[in-house]
C-alpha cells in the first residue's frame, strides 16, 4: 500500500507542485489537498493519512496552532513547510518541539523550478515521516537550563583539551541534539555537530541550542579552535571536517560533493576525526533515515575511539544507527536520556595519557 499523504497549504500552486511530486513515486500517494487548517481538520478525519505536509503560514488558522491540535487529537506524522526567514526557522523549530518530524524549506524564489528540485528529498522526507515514532508530548517542550547560563570556563577543564566530542542526526535530530547538549556541562569537551539541514536554518539553530545549553554554541564558520565548553555545528551546505594544528582542533568548511545524498554530511566529519583525533574522541551517531554516519562511525571505532549509537526505542527514525550497529560500530548503544553522561564519562576515562 502506498504511503497516504495530506497536503495543507493555503497556495494553489504549492499544492499542485507537491501533489505532482508524491504522485510521481508509486510508493507515495496524495490522498487530498487542504487550502486551511480547517478544511484539513475535516480531511485527517475522513481520510486518515499516513503523512501531512503543512505550511507554517496560513490565513485563519496557522501552521503552528493547526499542528498543535493534531498532536493533542490525532498525532501524525507531519513535515513543515517553512520560509526561508529567521521567523520562519524560528516557527519550524517550534513546530519540532510541537511534534513535527521533520521540515522542508520553500525556495525564495523560482517556486515551481525551485520544488521540482527538491522532488527527490521531500520523497525521502515524507518516506522517513511515515517510518517516525512521535515523541510523546510531554517530551516535546524541554524547560532550558535553569538560571543564568555561566560562561565557558576560563581554567584547564576537567576533562582536558585533547579531547572532543563529535555528534552526527538526521531526521528527529534537532531535537535529540538538543536533549543531549543541555545535560552537558560547561566545561565539556568541545563538540562539533552535524544535522542534516539546508542554508538559512543552522544558524538559528545553533542560536537555539546556545540558549538553551551551558555551552557556547555557533553555526562554525571554518578556521575556528575548537576549545572546551564550545560546540560547532554544520553550516548548511558545508560539510564540516576537523584538522590537528599542534595542540589544537581546528574547523575547515568543505563544498565538496554531497554524501548520501547531503552536504553537510556525518560521514566526512567523522572520517575527518578518525585520521585526527583518535583515542581522544568520543562519537554519537543519532537518529535518522539512511545510512550516513555509519561507516565514519566505524572509522573512529578502528582508530581507537569511543563510538556510541542511540537505540532504536528512542530514534524517532532509526536508521543510521541501526546502520552503525550493524557493521559494528558502536561501542554502546543507548537510550536518548543515557548519552550526555557517557560522553563525559568517556571523556573523563580518556585521560591525557592518550594524546595523539
Amino acid at each position: 500500500m502506498p504511503i497516504k499523504v495530506l497536503v495543507v497549504d493555503d497556495s494553489a500552486l504549492i499544492r499542485a507542485l507537491l501533489k505532482d511530486i508524491i504522485d510521481g513515486d508509486s510508493a507515495l500517494s496524495c490522498v487530498g489537498c487542504a487550502p486551511d487548517a480547517y478544511v484539513a481538520r475535516d480531511m485527517v478525519k475522513q481520510l486518515s493519512p499516513d503523512v501531512i505536509t503543512l505550511d507554517i503560514e496560513m490565513p485563519r488558522m496557522d501552521g503552528l496552532s493547526f499542528l498543535e491540535k493534531l498532536m493533542a487529537a490525532r498525532p501524525t506524522p507531519v513535515v513543515m513547510i517553512s520560509s526561508l526567514t529567521e521567523s520562519g526557522a524560528e516557527a519550524t523549530f517550534r513546530a519540532i518541539e510541537l511534534g513535527a518530524v521533520d521540515f522542508l524549506a520553500k525556495p525564495k524564489l523560482g517556486i515551481r523550478e525551485g520544488m521540482e528540485a527538491y522532488a527527490e528529498a521531500i520523497r525521502d522526507k515524507i518516506k522517513a515521516a511515515s517510518l517516525a515514532r512521535l515523541r510523546p508530548r510531554n517530551l516535546n517542550a524541554r524547560a532550558p537550563h535553569n538560571g543564568e547560563k555561566p560562561l565557558p570556563p576560563s581554567r584547564a577543564p576537567i576533562v582536558g583539551t585533547e579531547k572532543i566530542i563529535a555528534i552526527g542526526a538526521s531526521t528527529g535530530g534537532t531535537e535529540a541534539i538538543k536533549d543531549v547538549l543541555v545535560d552537558m556541562p560547561a566545561d565539556s569537551p568541545g563538540i562539533v555537530i552535524t544535522q542534516h539541514m539546508p542554508p538559512g536554518f543552522t544558524r538559528t539553530f545553533a542560536e537555539r541550542l546556545n540558549r538553551l545549553s551551558r555551552l557556547h554554541v555557533v553555526e562554525a564558520q571554518g578556521g575556528e579552535r575548537i576549545l572546551p565548553g564550545h560546540a560547532f555545528v554544520a553550516p548548511g551546505d558545508y560539510h564540516l571536517l576537523v584538522e590537528r594544528s599542534g595542540a589544537n582542533y581546528i574547523t575547515r568548511l568543505s563544498d565538496g560533493p554531497h554524501v548520501h545524498r547531503h552536504r553537510p554530511a556525518v560521514d566526512p566529519m567523522f572520517q575527518s576525526l578518525a585520521q585526527c583525533a583518535g583515542r581522544n574522541l568520543i562519537a554519537a551517531l543519532l537518529t535518522g533515515m539512511g545510512k550516513d554516519g555509519a561507516l565514519g562511525l566505524k572509522e573512529i571505532r578502528n582508530a581507537g575511539g569511543h563510538c556510541i549509537a542511540q537505540d532504536e526505542a528512542t530514534s524517532v527514525v532509526y536508521g543510521m544507527p541501526k546502520e552503525a550497529v550493524a557493521m559494528d560500530a558502536a561501542d554502546e548503544v543507548l537510550a536518548l536520556a543515557e548519552i550526555a553522561d557517557a560522553l563525559i564519562q568517556q571523556a573523563h576515562k580518556r585521560g591525557s595519557g592518550n594524546r595523539v
